[in-house]
């Protein structure tokens, strides 16, 4: 029992640490990436390339002066950020990075937590993190960050239902909720060559999962609890300092968790097709499974980028219209459809 909590906390320890080193190297893609296709420099002063601007945008965010509002709830305002943070770093607790490997004599699960209700615990969780937005917005006093907060819960209701529906074609393939055997469901072939990943097999519920994840994240083109035009920064007006900070991480940290889900269910996890016939030894294929598991992780995150410096944001009401008439009908049609198709 010990070395069990012993092996979870070292995994807990890698993981957090390999997000938060991901969220500084993503800040700085992302402002070389955006620079790049508004034909602009990006950062270049600080250190080689700029490379250390993100590191000092950390400094300056924990030197700077925690001022909270005069009329603020301040237990609630203190709060808010510590859920968005918390709930954003928990998701990845069941995802797998990996499949197995051999240390020591033992073989461990790449996986912080086997739990055998994967999904729900992703579901569960990621529909906590909204609080965390919306009782900023409540508790600053400010008609701008409520409207924010206002906004975030409206999101959440419309494309959390998507994305619960897009998940279901996938759960009746897979005939599991164990975020382990949904990846190992998809390391098989169809036809002996064609990687059995769920892309192929529910394209229109990857579909519908990722615009779900661009509305869920709070991402362009989606980004209206904090559309700067319309709320002067939406539900974390009121925020600076370190409190500020923690949203910007938890925007970032929910990024990365998002495209390690959209990996797992659809894009067959750490599968590395073909890997398997190489005749490599256990470790270096469990390795080589964590390098795939990344690789794809990454192509999604420039996809993100990619996405927000090229769409302009949707007004309000079509995003609700988009999430109700739009994605709702397909991701009922899409069960209907994968439910007939494995009756017949």
């Amino acid at each position: 029992m010990g070395m069990e909590i012993l092996v979870s906390t070292a995994k807990f320890l890698i993981v957090m640490t390999v997000i938060l080193v991901s969220v500084i190297i993503l800040v700085y893609l992302e402002r070389r990436i955006s620079a790049f296709i508004q034909n602009r420099t990006g950062p270049n002063r600080v250190g080689p390339y700029g490379l250390f601007q993100a590191i000092a945008d950390v400094v300056k965010l924990l030197l700077k002066e925690d001022i909270v509002p005069k009329n603020a709830y301040k237990p609630v305002h203190d709060l808010a950020p510590i859920i968005s943070i918390g709930a954003a770093l928990s998701t990845f607790a069941v995802i797998p990075v990996g499949n197995t490997i051999e240390l020591f004599g033992t073989t461990m699960k790449l996986m912080i937590a086997d739990v055998n209700i994967g999904i729900l615990y992703i579901l569960s969780v990621t529909s906590i993190g909204v609080y965390g937005i919306t009782l900023a917005g409540w508790s600053s006093n400010n008609k701008y960050s409520l409207l924010g907060g206002l906004r975030s819960s409206a999101q959440l209701i419309s494309y959390e239902l998507s994305m619960g529906l897009s998940i279901i074609g996938v759960l009746m393939i897979s005939g599991t909720l164990r975020l382990d055997q949904i990846v190992q469901h998809q390391t098989m072939y169809i036809g002996g060559w064609l990687p059995n990943w769920n892309i192929f097999l529910q394209p229109v519920a990857f579909i519908t999962f990722v615009v779900a994840a661009f509305a869920e994240t709070n991402r362009l083109p989606f980004d209206l609890p904090e559309a700067e035009p319309e709320l002067v920064g939406g539900y974390h007006t009121e925020y600076t300092g370190l409190k500020f900070g923690l949203f910007f991480l938890a925007e970032y940290a929910n990024m990365i968790t998002a495209a390690a889900v959209i990996t797992t269910l659809f894009l067959g996890g750490w599968h590395l097709p073909y890997a398997e016939n190489l005749g490599l030894s256990a470790f270096t294929l469990s390795l080589l499974q964590v390098l795939a598991f990344c690789a794809k992780v990454t192509v999604i995150l420039l996809f993100f980028i990619v996405t927000r410096w090229t769409l302009p944001r949707f007004r309000y009401d079509q995003l609700m219209d988009i999430g109700w008439k739009v994605m709702l009908p397909l991701a009922i049609a899409n069960v209907l459809v994968t439910g007939l198709i494995l009756v017949l």
